[in-house]
């Protein structure tokens, strides 16, 4: 079975720090573009972060600066580092891999990264950062 298990999120005041995990089963994450993505209830899903298979890293404007996506490639998947929380940053957090090498990447006048482009998810993580 291929699968992601997501690890980390939970309870944080703001200003904290959380890490998130993602870990791939079944294939060997350093070929893949990793993403994070999330939702807040009631607002629509945002891409968060991603990296590509070159390792070539994008932040959304909201949280650029503040997180800090990275492979783990001994582990077989990545982090997603949060500091200086927020309490906007409240929502289920998804990882998201792709085998796909122009994922996170400027590619024939777009940029690829869209919940639609990524094949396989982890399971969601709840991080609810209080004021």
């Amino acid at each position: 079975q291929v699968k992601l298990v997501q690890s980390g999120g939970g309870l944080a005041q703001s200003g904290g720090s959380l890490r998130l995990s993602c870990v791939g089963f079944e294939f060997t994450l350093n070929y893949y573009a990793i993403a994070w993505f999330r939702q807040a209830p009631g607002k629509e899903p945002e891409g968060v972060s991603c990296i590509s298979v070159s390792d070539k890293l994008y932040y959304a404007d909201s949280v650029k600066g503040r997180f800090t996506l990275s492979r783990d490639n001994v582990k077989n998947g990545a982090h997603l580092q949060m500091d200086s929380l927020k309490v906007e940053d409240t929502a289920m957090y998804y990882c998201a891999v792709d085998g796909n090498p122009h994922l996170c990447t400027e590619y024939n006048g777009a940029f690829y990264f869209t919940r639609s482009d990524f094949g396989s998810w982890g399971q969601g993580t709840q991080v609810t950062v209080s004021p």
